[in-house]
C-alpha cells in the first residue's frame, strides 16, 4: 500500500551513517522533511541526486526548517563511506534490516530487485504528506519540483 498526499506519513526509526538511530517522528512540530528513498549507494544516478541535494539544499528554501533524510538499502558502513566520499552533510539511513521494510511502507520497494526506487515525500511539520514523486530508476529527480513544494507548505 503506497502512501499518497495527505497521508500521515508512517513513523519509522532507521540508523544514520554513523550508527545513531533517527525517526521520522523526532522532526514533528519542528521542520519539514524532505524523505528521500535511492536505490544504492555509489551508484552514479544516486551520487548525482545527493550531491545536487547537498549543494542546493540552502536554495530550499529556509534551510533550518527543512530536514533531508535520505533510505537506501545500504548497511551503515556503506553509508559511511559513501557520506564521507561526497561529504554529505545530511543523515544517510539504513533500510538494511528488515530489507526494505520501510521503503515496503510507503510503497517504493521494488520486490524484483530487492530495493528502493526513486521516491521522494516531503511532510510538513504536521507530519503529513504534502507533495511525493516517483521516477523510475534510471531517472534523476527535478529539485526544482521540490523547491516548489517546500514553497507551499
Amino acid at each position: 500500500m503506497a502512501v499518497e498526499v495527505g497521508d500521515s506519513a508512517p513513523d519509522f526509526e532507521l540508523k544514520d551513517q554513523h550508527g545513531a538511530p533517527v525517526r521520522l517522528s523526532d522532526f514533528r512540530g519542528d521542520k519539514n522533511v524532505v524523505l528521500v528513498f535511492y536505490p544504492l549507494a555509489f551508484s552514479g544516478v544516486c551520487t548525482g541526486e545527493l550531491c545536487a541535494i547537498r549543494d542546493e539544499l540552502p536554495t530550499f528554501g529556509a534551510e533550518d526548517d527543512v530536514q533531508v533524510l535520505a533510505v537506501s538499502v545500504d548497511s551503515v558502513f556503506a553509508l559511511r563511506a559513501w557520506a564521507e566520499q561526497e561529504k554529505y552533510t545530511f543523515p544517510l539511513l539504513s533500510d538494511f534490516w528488515p530489507h526494505g521494510g520501510v521503503a515496503r511502507r510507503y510503497g517504493v520497494f521494488d520486490e524484483a530487485k530487492g530495493l528502493a526506487t526513486r521516491g521522494t515525500f516531503i511532510i510538513d511539520t504536521a507530519g503529513v504528506v504534502r507533495w511525493k514523486v516517483e521516477n523510475a530508476l534510471p531517472d534523476a529527480r527535478d529539485l526544482d519540483e521540490y523547491r516548489k513544494a517546500l514553497a507551499e507548505l
